[in-house]
């Protein structure tokens, strides 16, 4: 099996992973004006428009930062499928019954078809995940935020002033209550398509 070849456009994933106001201007300018184009041709209107930009630019930059994305097609057809699905999927949410979709807009890059299904999968895991975590006790999302910003338990036990054995434990139960939480939540079988 060959490993697919990362396209040339992997730099405006990088840019924004980098946080780089050129990459970020050169996104709004080149490839923005399509979606709203495409969303006000679409029961939308402009600020809804730039509400799904904004939505689909930090999905890019949490899978870039998170998940080392690798794009391997064009951002043009991956930003435009994501930006799409984003807007039916506000769409099919609204109940809003006369939705026009003109599919000569749409890319047939299957590249950009998987990338931007993994990335909307990753997103919605983001979001079961977040839903599930603000059901835990206090102590616990301080010791999960604790966590997730020092490798050291060591460090963790003594910032929340508790014992290293404790802090241990008390994390396995934690995590082992959000786990118990996200497989019960009906949204999870769905995750797994």
């Amino acid at each position: 099996m060959s490993e697919k070849k990362i396209h040339e456009d992997q730099k405006y994933v990088d840019g924004l992973v980098a946080n780089n106001s050129f990459i970020i201007q050169a996104i709004y300018d080149t490839f923005v004006p399509k979606v709203i184009n495409y969303i006000k041709q679409n029961s939308g209107d402009a600020d809804q428009a730039q509400d799904i930009v904004q939505d689909t630019i930090i999905t890019i930059y949490n899978q870039g930062s998170q998940k080392q994305l690798q794009l391997t097609c064009p951002f043009d057809a991956y930003f435009f499928l994501l930006c799409k699905r984003k807007w039916l999927n506000y769409l099919k949410k609204n109940n809003k019954k006369e939705v026009t979709i003109n599919e000569e807009v749409l890319s047939k890059d299957d590249d950009a078809q998987e990338l931007s299904f993994e990335t909307s999968l990753f997103e919605d895991k983001q979001v079961l995940f977040n839903q599930m975590f603000q059901k835990l006790g206090a102590a616990c999302k301080d010791l999960l935020k604790a966590t997730f910003k020092t490798k050291s338990m060591e460090e963790v036990a003594k910032s929340l002033d508790i014992s290293y054995a404790y802090a241990r434990k008390k994390k396995s139960l934690c995590i082992g209550q959000l786990t118990k939480l996200v497989q019960e939540s009906p949204s999870f079988n769905q995750l797994n398509y």
